[in-house]
Order: C-alpha cells, then structure tokens, then sequence
C-alpha cells in the first residue's frame, strides 16, 4: 500500500492506495479510538457493490454502523439531502467523537464533508473514493460543500478528512464514461504541474485506459502528490491552490447552464480547459501548438473539448460573474503559460471570452 502525506499541522492526515483494501479499513479505523458508533453515506448503486464489505469490516471491530443512503447524482448534492443526513445522524445518536465515511464519488464525499464539517460544530470524516475523479481530486484537500441553484459549490466549508482510503480496484466497476471523466482531472494536473506527466498520459494512454493496475496506481498517486503539495503550500486557497481551478471557472458555469444534466464534472472541466488555453492563446500568453496538444488530449480520452450550442456567451458570463472564484465581480482565470506552468489572471476582457465561447 502506497501513503502519500497531506502535512497541515495537527491538521495533516494519509493518502492511502492499494488494491483490494476497501474490506480491512475497519483495522485502520479503530486505530483512531472514535466513539463505537459511525455512520457511512453512500448511494444505493455504489453500496450495492462496496457498501457490505466496509460495513462488516466496521462491525468486525466492534463498530455499530448507520447507513445512509442518497440518490446518485450531483442535482441531490443540496441543503435538503444534506439536512436528511444531519436528521439521521441526530436519530442514530453520533457524538462528537463519532466518525462519518463517505463511500462514492465526488457528490458524495462533498456532502458528507460539509455535514461533518457542521453536524455538532465538527465531526470526523473519512473519504473512501470510489470514481477516478474522486480519488484523484475532490476526496483530497478539504473541500466541501452543496450547490445552489445558482451556482456549484457556493455553500461549503474547508474541512480535512481524517485519512484518504483508495481501493483501485473500485475502477473495474466504474463506467467507462465515468472513468473517462476522471482523467480530465488527471489530464488537469499535468498542465499545471508536470510536463513530464503530462507526457506520460500521451504515451501510456492505451495501458491507461485498459486499467492496467501500475499504469492506474501511478496517475492516482502522481495527481494525489501534486494536490498534497499544493494543498500543503495553500490550505484555504488564498494563492497557490487557486492554480487547481484550472479548467473549473468556464467548466462550473457549463454545469450551472445545462443544470447538471448534460454533462459530468469531469466532462464539463475538459471543455473549460480548452477553453481556457484558447483564451490564454488569444492573449498571447500561450503557445497556439501547446494549446492543440491540450485539445488533442483531451480528444484522444474521448472528452469533450466544445459543448457547442450550450456554451451561449450570455448565459455563460452571468454564470461565471457568480462563481465563487470571482472577486469583487471580476472573473480569475486559470491560464496555462506552457505545459506544466500556470498562472492567475484577472480582469480579462469580456470580448476575449466571448470570442473563445462565442456568442
């Protein structure tokens, strides 16, 4: 088993990869003296598949477990399910030394996150990601939160889980379009980090996305080391960290337009960084043939580099006015300067975005 650190002080916790280790996290888990009752959220597709052996692995150690299960789907990602969760932990009779388990993708650890982050002013939580891009970006770094209909993620907390628990082998049961939503994370931290990662995900791509073990072990732990490192550097966002939006500012304001439903995040944030390589294009700042190898990329994993008549300037604009990545109203871009380098942009013309999104 792979351990990648997360160092934030008292605050700092593992990253833990290895293959077919969903059913021994009870052992992990009494390490940490938590209370004899926790709760583990999930979804009914994901708990059918993992939720039995993490529940009797739990119950194995003594543990009186409460499951909770959401829909599937980021539109169940609000205050109403989050309030359920809240309900059913009060009724199960979690305290304050008690322990939650997010058991699922993204949708899942974000808002058992934030429930934990509130329920009794704060409560241990444990993501156990089960989609690539839960494993390789939202179950690391403390992010969570619900979304409103006016916008993704406008309500939530910074609050860090106490360990990261990845099975790989979870993979083998994800969706194809899933996995492949996934890699647009991946994707995302070779263009703002590593060039030579980057370049790795261009030659190894068929062994990638035939979910060769070394090939899947090495994407997750290398992004997992790039976000630790940043997130070490920049807890709260207030610098550096700001560079993992890339992609995220055009790509929210898709999910906020097509209200979730036409697109994955992962999906979603490859439009939004082709489109925002064009926009660092069109400001000179770019290299044209740099900007093609990002699209050709993105392409070759069959992710969408355009959302087409979804993208109307309008919309997309409004939408993005209200991310919460906008600063006294003026939009922060994410632009690349060269693969494996970025930077924070501000106050970029309204026309320049209009003539990469089109009108």
């Amino acid at each position: 088993m792979e351990e990648i650190r997360v160092e934030l002080e008292e605050r700092s916790y593992g990253i833990f990869i290895g293959s077919g280790i969903l059913g021994s996290i009870g052992g992990k888990f009494r390490k940490y003296e938590f209370s004899p009752k926790a709760a583990l959220v999930s979804n009914p597709t994901v708990y059918g598949l993992y939720g039995e052996a993490v529940v009797d692995s739990l119950r194995n150690e003594g543990y009186e477990v409460t499951v909770i299960l959401i829909p599937d789907g980021e539109e169940y990602k609000d205050f109403l399910w989050a309030y359920h969760i809240l309900s059913r932990l009060l009724k199960a009779g979690l305290d304050r030394k008690s322990a939650v388990l997010a058991l699922g993708g993204g949708v899942i650890g974000d808002i058992t996150g934030f429930v934990a982050s509130t329920y009794m002013r704060g409560i241990a939580y444990m993501q156990l990601p089960t989609t690539l891009l839960a494993q390789v970006d939202s179950s690391v770094g403390g992010k969570t939160g619900v979304n409103h209909y006016l916008g993704k993620n406008m309500i939530g907390t910074f609050y860090q889980p106490r360990l990261v628990w990845i099975d790989v082998d979870t993979l083998k049961s994800l969706p194809k379009r899933e996995f492949l939503a996934g890699m647009a994370e991946v994707i995302k931290y070779g263009v703002i980090w590593d060039r030579e990662f980057f370049d790795y995900l261009v030659t190894e791509r068929e062994r990638i996305l035939s979910l060769d073990p070394g090939c899947l072990t090495h994407i997750i732990g290398r992004s997992c080391e790039i976000k630790a490192d940043v997130v070490s550097r920049d807890e709260r966002e207030e610098g550096l960290r700001a560079i993992l939006n890339y992609g995220h500012t055009v790509g929210h304001a898709v999910e906020t337009v097509t209200g979730y439903r036409r697109y994955l995040h992962g999906e979603a944030v490859a439009i939004g960084m082709v489109c925002e390589a064009e926009i660092s294009e069109a400001l000179g700042i770019f290299d044209r043939a740099e900007a093609a190898e990002i699209k050709s990329l993105i392409e070759s994993y069959g992710l969408p580099s355009t959302a087409g008549d979804a993208l109307e300037a309008d919309s997309m604009l409004k939408a993005m006015a209200l991310d919460k990545k906008a600063v006294a109203g003026t939009l922060r871009f994410v632009l690349p300067e060269e693969i494996g380098k970025v930077r924070i942009e501000s106050g970029v013309n309204e026309d320049v975005i209009r003539g990469v999104i089109g009108d």
